[in-house]
């Protein structure tokens, strides 16, 4: 038996509500600005404290699906750890944040580059910049029992075979806790919502005809998530002219 995604993408279905949050999520909570090398790499400023956006549920692709690049748009790959919320809860402090925490995924924050310069320039949000459908590939649910530390994982991305990304979550600025600290003080986090944690540095463009391959692994290089991808030039839809 199957089911079908809010964008229509068939989907086989999980035994547990946690297991298939990609159709569930409420929200996708994305932290920019998480690592200092990628800060480095786009002449950013680092955060006093954590920095998100927020990202539309109906940009979720799962692997083995197709990247879409919209009309104008120059695509940057971001790889990140992310965290499923398990339970709701607001103002949650650092101490408690394990509880509210059921599990991970290996997704990618798909950016519209040229577009993110253009609005950034402008004070405009990133709405746009982050929210076209397929922009955040995702992969299957990682129980939590499953990683001992979540700040001591690998995370690497390749374009054709070729390594892109390679980074570690023990070089995370903000930690998870003070993530889901910071986050729910500011609106609550609802069951099954997703947290990206944020790129570390490497991320670059893709193109139509690319084949994206990502992972994330335990330090001993045991495979916990990995995607493949697709990418392909969108046909119709939004134009961007700068």
């Amino acid at each position: 038996m199957s089911s079908f995604s809010r964008t229509g993408r068939k989907v086989s279905p999980a035994p547990a509500i946690h297991q298939f949050f990609a159709l569930t999520t409420l929200k996708i909570v994305a932290i920019g600005r998480n690592y200092a090398q990628h800060i480095k790499e786009l002449n950013n400023t680092a955060p006093k404290e954590p920095f998100f956006f927020l990202k539309p549920t109906t940009s979720y692709l799962q692997s083995g699906g197709q990247v879409e690049i919209p009309n104008g748009i120059l695509v940057h790959h971001e790889v990140e750890l992310g965290v499923v919320i398990g339970k709701n809860g607001r103002d949650i402090a650092q101490s408690d944040a394990e509880a509210y925490i059921s599990g991970y995924a290996l997704g990618i924050d798909m950016t519209a580059r040229n577009m993110q310069d253009v609005v950034k320039k402008a004070g405009l949000p990133w709405s746009t910049v982050k929210g076209f459908d397929t922009f955040t590939p995702i992969s299957k649910f990682i129980p939590k029992s499953s990683v001992e530390d979540p700040h001591n994982l690998k995370l690497w991305l390749k374009i054709n075979g070729a390594t892109k990304q390679d980074g570690t979550t023990s070089d995370m600025i903000f930690r998870i806790p003070r993530l889901i600290e910071h986050v729910s003080s500011i609106m609550t986090l609802e069951e099954g919502d997703l947290l990206l944690t944020g790129t570390p540095a490497g991320v670059g463009p893709i193109a139509a005809g690319d084949k994206i391959t990502a992972g994330l692994t335990t330090t001993d290089g045991s495979q916990l998530a990995e995607l493949e991808l697709d990418v392909i030039d969108r046909i119709g839809g939004y134009r961007f002219t700068s």
